[in-house]
């Protein structure tokens, strides 16, 4: 195997100075302390957000305040945000590891649903220039044996080019971060317009569907790392420590990995687009879902998602994220509510931490190999968990699904620092992997979303722009005249024609135009319209539409 010094020598490096550190910067964890904040509790000890006690309040403050943080992060000395070159944020010093493995797909995920919560435009912006840097500077060449493929590490940590694996080195590819970055670029064409994000995602689609075979206990359908230019599938390595490091071995193959839920996402986006015209992504889709009905399903076995762990582990990311895929798709799971309960059950059993038992909620740990807990994991718990009950109707999980959510605010600073506990200023955990479990919650349960804001909170079609008031421009001239925005809640255009919203409301809307004709209030959307439930303050609003996608909300 050809393992490559320039990405080896750096991950050498990290062992040898995470060895000499003994705490992290920023985190104070302690007795009645939790990272940055003192522990709040309610009348039954029960922990509450730091920031509000109206949780959504609080989740509004951390989402907004993780964004501004990322946003306004220094540019490094390549002249790129510094995000663009690092996985762990250092107030001085530039942590000498480079970028995580799902770190811009994870950030273009989050900022998608953090854009239709807020219109700013500035977050699409940054969707748009995180892609466009990317795709110019990671794809595998067409001749490759894995073409157009994206790798997911830059090697040379300033070179502002992304040319291999954290571990194994230059020239491999992790299959499944290439199928969670097509989907999100995919979603991206949807946002924009600009048919380059298409066209890559077409092209990823292909090469992986090409790929795809059978599968079994120990190989999924798509090895976990695979090298580029020879097809050579990855190893897996053990004792890869600057303290064992004479006996660094390999470790079979890294062969395994069941993160293949993005995949399948992208894989049944661009089949209903009609762009699988010779039925190759719906060979791929059908074959990978067997595999994961055949073996992680069934076994638990759920296999390794991160760039930097060097041999095996089980995740918690795996697991969750295929229940979130069954959830949305159970017509291909006829008994999805008990297994989804048995992933559930898994992940306690396996990475449950009941360290703040005492405070009433029970969080969970990163990986089998890494028992700490998470800011992303837990939040990530929570958001699924709450969907799960909003499907089933069942409310033992929602308690302590709340107080995870609860629990993972602490791990933000006022200023938006994100610190994952006992650890670091993770890149992927306090951003793109963070922000997004927040909005979900929301979009499953508004009664978790702020009452003192407007937002939009669910979509079954992607939004491609939104106006909220007062901060209407220039561009909305189009679809209504200026005179009449003194009128208007909220405008907003969604990809598809027909689709629904879920939004938070501080007050009932008197009309909604559907593409400038009026729509009626309905007692159940069972045709195009909408409906209202008051809340204590405010109310949810909920708009179907099949007949335009242009929507205007009046006061």
């Amino acid at each position: 195997m050809k393992t490559s010094i320039k990405c080896l020598s750096t991950f050498i490096v990290f062992f040898a100075w995470q060895a000499q550190a003994q705490t992290p910067y920023f985190d104070k964890t302690r007795e009645g302390f939790l990272v940055f904040h003192s522990i709040k509790a309610d009348s039954q000890n029960h922990i509450i957000p730091w920031y509000h006690d109206e949780p959504g309040i609080a989740y509004d403050f951390v989402i907004k305040a993780a964004w501004n943080f990322w946003d306004n992060m220094r540019t490094d000395m390549n002249g790129l945000p510094y995000y663009m070159n690092h996985q762990v944020w250092r107030p001085a010093v530039n942590d000498p590891r480079g970028i995580g493995g799902d770190q811009f797909a994870m950030a273009l995920s989050s900022w998608q649903l953090l854009y239709q919560y807020t219109g700013w435009e500035k977050v699409k912006e940054n969707m748009k220039f995180i892609a466009d840097y990317y795709i110019t500077h990671s794809l595998a060449p067409e001749n490759s044996i894995w073409p157009n493929i994206p790798y997911p590490y830059n090697c040379l940590i300033y070179s502002g080019q992304y040319s291999g694996d954290m571990v194994l080195g230059e020239g491999y590819l992790q299959p499944d971060k290439a199928g969670s970055f097509g989907y999100e670029i995919l979603k991206l064409y949807q946002m924009t317009g600009n048919r380059i994000y298409l066209e890559v995602a077409e092209k990823i689609s292909k090469t992986l569907a090409s790929k795809i075979i059978e599968g079994n206990n120990i190989q999924s359908p798509l090895p976990f790392k695979v090298h580029a230019l020879t097809g050579e599938t990855g190893k897996l390595k053990v004792n890869l420590g600057i303290v064992n490091l004479a006996v660094t071995k390999d470790e079979g193959q890294s062969s395994y990995t069941s993160n293949w839920s993005a995949m399948m996402r992208l894989f049944l986006e661009l089949i209903e687009m009609g762009k699988d015209t010779d039925g190759s992504l719906l060979k791929g889709f059908n074959t990978t879902l067997q595999w994961m009905k055949e073996y992680p399903l069934k076994t638990n076995k759920w296999g390794p998602f991160f760039e930097d762990i060097p041999g095996w582990s089980d995740t918690q990311t795996n697991a969750i994220t295929f229940a979130h895929f069954m959830m949305d798709y159970p017509e291909y799971f006829p008994n999805w509510q008990a297994q989804v309960e048995i992933i559930f059950n898994w992940v306690y059993e396996r990475l449950g931490n009941n360290t703040w038992k005492s405070n009433g909620v029970r969080v969970v740990n990163e990986q089998t190999v890494y028992q700490k807990p998470g800011n992303s994991h837990t939040s990530r718990q929570a958001s699924i968990e709450l969907l799960f009950s909003s499907l089933t109707g069942s409310t033992e999980r929602i308690p302590n699904a709340i107080r995870q959510l609860d629990w993972a605010t602490y791990m933000v600073d006022n200023d938006g620092k994100n610190c994952y506990p006992g650890d670091e200023v993770w890149l992927t955990d306090g951003y793109g992997d963070y922000i997004r479990h927040f909005l979900r919650a929301m979009g499953t349960f508004p009664e978790l979303a702020p009452s003192n804001a407007n937002h939009i909170l669910k979509s079954t079609s992607i939004i491609v722009q939104a106006d909220y008031a007062p901060n209407f421009n220039k561009r909305l001239s189009p679809y209504f005249p200026r005179e009449e925005m003194g009128n208007t809640l909220l405008f907003y255009i969604t990809f598809d024609d027909t689709s629904t919203e879920t939004l938070r409301l501080t007050s009932k809307p008197s009309k909604i135009l559907v593409s400038n004709k009026e729509v009626e209030e309905q007692k159940e959307l069972t045709i195009e319209g909408w409906t209202w439930e008051s809340l204590d303050k405010g109310g949810i609003l909920t708009i179907k539409h099949q007949n335009g996608n242009h929507i205007r909300i009046l006061k």
